[in-house]
């Protein structure tokens, strides 16, 4: 496609949004899956579709007399321009009703104002950046954010005795919203930062900055990288320098020990402690239920992690809104909707706070332990109800 029919195609998102209304298949509501299904973060995309199919599996692929059809677009990767363009595709020419998915926050971002353009509710399966829902009234998240996850192990830590703290994040808006939650809840509680640093997204080498963490004698490390591979290649650094044999511990929110990787990180994984919004070990009903639908959908043996749990909530969401609006669908309809709903997670009761469209839930303090043979985030302690502290940060 040249420039110019590209800058025209952007140009005529709001003007498609009538033809695109009345367009829409009558017997069917879209649901555009943009997600990483390729490259590095390929996980992301397959963990939130299979959260999906978990869903599916136990409800059927009909809501309120309708089909829900699903069409995915794969972002390969934190690629900003291309989710976009994915996204305008799915909301002229497929004529979506939903957008939906987003691994990553700067894929996120860049889709963000189209929803606004076309009047398309979008919803946040993973990215976990304050900003997101600030950038669209049709935006709503059905994940976490990185402070909402990050304060609580600020303040556990600070109460158990680690007093000194080196922080390593990668070098991109959920990582800063986390190393900045993590410095502003340590330091009110005494605690001391005694260096951070932050590493490329892309491709980093892990080694470098841990030897600049064991350096420093901190009583621990905080720690926040994408989940999936990058986490293995971090404790596989922590371990190698020596740190865990000097005592130092490794603290952060959950993404380092994703339940998706936690076996193919082995032993070293043992005692690290996080905090996050759920566990494949959770302990309810629904989480039980949940686990024997994923594995149904998806092959025995497979996990779920946080991002299917987000998918699982998220296609939830679509479904009661369709069932609200008796499959009628309408953009604003449905966000009203969406402000304020509840829904019973397998990670636990989460609500959609109605001013800020993002999600309240509550937070676990989890020891990775073996159980049954398997490696597991084992709760021990929680922080219920926490809504985003990163929307009243300064």
């Amino acid at each position: 496609m040249s420039n110019m029919k590209t800058i025209a195609a952007v140009a005529c998102a709001g003007a498609a949004l009538l033809p695109a209304a009345s367009a829409r298949a009558e017997g069917t509501i879209k649901v555009g899956l943009v997600a990483e299904f390729s490259g590095p973060f390929a996980g992301y995309g397959k963990q939130i579709q299979n959260g999906i199919k978990a869903y599916m599996k136990q409800h059927g692929d009909t809501v309120a007399g309708k089909k829900v059809e699903l069409v995915l677009k794969d972002t390969t990767g934190p690629s900003p321009e291309i989710a976009k363009r994915l996204a305008q595709d799915l909301i002229t020419h497929d004529k979506v009703d939903f957008i939906a998915g987003f691994g990553l926050t700067p894929n996120a971002l860049a889709v963000a104002p189209l929803a606004t353009q076309a009047k398309t509710p979008m919803i946040i399966m993973n990215a976990a950046s304050s900003i997101i829902t600030t950038k669209s009234p049709y935006v709503a998240r059905f994940s976490m954010t990185l402070p909402q996850v990050t304060e609580p192990i600020a303040l556990w830590s600070a109460k158990n005795g680690i007093k000194k703290v080196f922080t390593i994040v990668s070098d991109y808006a959920p990582g800063i919203d986390a190393e900045n939650a993590f410095l502003k809840s340590f330091s009110a509680q005494g605690g001391q930062v005694v260096g951070s640093v932050r590493v490329p997204l892309r491709n980093p080498d892990f080694a470098p900055f841990v030897q600049r963490a064991k350096d420093a004698k901190p009583d621990a490390v905080f720690i926040f990288v994408p989940a999936g591979e990058q986490g293995i290649a971090f404790v596989k650094a922590f371990t190698e320098r020596g740190l865990q044999k000097a005592g130092i511990k490794l603290i952060g929110p959950g993404d380092v020990v994703d339940d998706d990787v936690l076996e193919a990180m082995g032993e070293p994984t043992l005692g690290i402690i996080t905090t996050h919004h759920y566990s494949a070990a959770h302990d309810s009903p629904e989480n039980a239920a949940f686990r024997k639908a994923y594995a149904e959908a998806n092959g025995e043996g497979t996990r779920p992690n946080f991002m299917a749990v987000a998918g699982y909530d998220g296609i939830a969401a679509i479904y009661e809104v369709a069932k609200k609006l008796e499959g009628k669908m309408d953009a604003d309809r449905a966000m009203e909707v969406i402000k304020g709903m509840k829904l019973t997670s397998p990670r636990g009761p989460i609500q959609i706070d109605p001013e800020t469209r993002d999600i309240v839930q509550t937070v676990y303090v989890r020891r990775v332990e073996r159980v049954k043979g398997g490696l597991y985030n084992v709760e021990f302690d929680k922080f219920p109800d926490v809504k985003d502290p990163g929307k009243t940060a300064p």
